[in-house]
């Protein structure tokens, strides 16, 4: 949802350049704050015996967290006081907020499975885990920045910033209905694999 900032510091500007530089921040602080929501299962999920409660915990907390953000509309004040010229810290700080990378976790821990035999060693599960924890949080913020990025050139270079109030979405809405489903989507698979 930052896309519209990097369009903003486009045409402020009047360069491509910026428009590029500003992708690049909110990449890089929406990258940190994936990572750091959702790293520590990747050291939950080598305790073999916990895994199926954590995958259900995890589908439920993102339902939850869906749930609140699209009942409770207001955003954080402080997110407003970030200035524009620190964009990576406002992409960190949205990124936590709206639980981006509370997002990822039911597909990190569905990709992520625990050895079958306890006599395995957890060590080399870990460090497959935080491999698989660093690749899916990049290809978040690599599927992100290709939809916000075409979006911000869009907008950029063909439509203004008058098409962007004029035609302006519920991204909060939209953006919370997803943490559901993709809870929802989490725990029937949790589900299945039950079965």
């Amino acid at each position: 949802m930052g896309w519209p900032l990097a369009v903003s510091a486009g045409l402020m500007e009047r360069s491509r350049r910026a428009l590029f530089a500003a992708l690049g921040a909110l990449a890089a602080g929406h990258l940190l704050a994936s990572l750091l929501v959702f790293l520590p299962f990747a050291f939950l999920i080598a305790v073999a015996e916990w895994q199926r409660p954590i995958q259900t915990a995890a589908g439920l907390l993102v339902i939850g967290f869906g749930i609140f953000l699209f009942i409770n509309r207001r955003h954080p004040r402080a997110l407003a006081r970030i200035p524009p010229t620190q964009l990576a810290l406002w992409s960190f700080a949205v990124a936590l907020a709206h639980g981006a990378g509370l997002m990822l976790v039911p597909i990190y821990l569905g990709l992520c499975r625990a050895p079958t035999s306890g006599d395995e060693m957890a060590s080399p599960l870990v460090e497959a885990n935080l491999e698989m924890a660093v690749l899916v949080a990049t290809v978040h913020v690599a599927a992100m920045i290709a939809v916000g990025g075409s979006l911000a050139w869009l907008t950029y270079r063909y439509l203004g910033l008058k098409f962007v109030s004029r035609s302006w979405l519920n991204l909060d809405a939209i953006w919370a209905l997803s943490l559901v489903l993709v809870g929802m989507i989490a725990l029937v698979f949790n589900l299945v694999e039950w079965h």
